[in-house]
């Protein structure tokens, strides 16, 4: 069977899929409203953790996407059910917007800048030394360290911005401590995102636009995956990686007629 006829749910990238810029895709509304006419059940599935599902909602909204609250899934909210999932009812010191102090904190966790479980790093474009300075004491101590996803830069209409990646990098060189990073790549996600959906790896796409970690994910997951160049790779990056996409296209609007 053709990858678009077997693929009953998806799975969605968001920055470079869907929006870029500050501005929706080409014809990502058309995809998404595609979607929901043929009745695929879909989740976007983002390794931003600066906002709330909430506010990725408003967001989207304003750009003309219609999505749900509950058809959003963060690293920072995948981040905090990991952690809950490990030591339940736990505490973490965090380094993160609010919404990753929200995400744990909704599952229970309590913040601790003396003990705590886990230090929990996620984007912000608000870092102190001092807050990194802790995290480097505590990791030292003996708490473990987990990040929400392992991109060292994140785009802007201006250029390349430092992400998780990066930050985690520096820690990790102070402490020799290696991170974990429950984002994309990593198929935690993924397979926490099919239970959201109810859905098969063998019959779920995963569309993204990154290699290293949409794609990646996809193919480590057994999903069929579909590359869009609308974001970050080129259609020539693609024989740098030991695997490849299932499918390349221009954008998500090629896709619209073929759903």
């Amino acid at each position: 069977m053709d990858l678009l006829s077997r693929a009953e749910s998806w799975l969605c990238d968001m920055d470079g899929v869907l929006i870029r810029d500050g501005a929706m895709v080409e014809g990502a509304d058309h995809f998404l409203a595609r979607l929901k006419a043929t009745g695929r059940p879909f989740l976007v599935l983002t390794n931003n953790s600066m906002f709330t599902p909430t506010q990725i909602h408003d967001q989207l909204t304003g750009m003309g996407l219609n999505v749900h609250e509950d058809q959003l899934w963060t690293s920072a909210l995948a981040t905090a059910k990991f952690v809950n999932s490990q030591r339940p009812s736990g505490s973490a010191f965090v380094i993160g917007e609010t919404s990753l102090h929200e995400a744990l904190f909704d599952v229970g966790y309590s913040e601790d800048d003396q003990h705590p479980n886990y230090v929990v790093l996620g984007e912000t474009q608000d870092y102190s030394f001092s807050e990194i300075a802790t995290a480097v004491r505590l990791i030292e101590s003996g708490s473990h360290f987990v990040a929400t996803n392992p991109e060292p830069t994140g785009q802007s209409p201006t250029g390349s911005l430092p992400g998780v990646g990066a930050l985690a990098a520096m820690i990790q060189k102070a402490t020799k401590v290696v991170p974990y990073f429950v984002g994309k790549p990593n198929p935690v996600m993924i397979r926490e995102g099919l239970n959201i959906l109810g859905a098969h790896s063998k019959t779920t796409v995963m569309i993204g636009d990154r290699l290293d970690t949409d794609i990646q994910a996809g193919v480590e997951a057994g999903l069929g995956t579909i590359l869009v160049l609308s974001g970050v790779a080129q259609a020539e990056d693609v024989d740098h990686y030991p695997f490849r996409p299932s499918r390349i296209v221009n954008s998500v609007a090629d896709l619209v007629d073929e759903l």
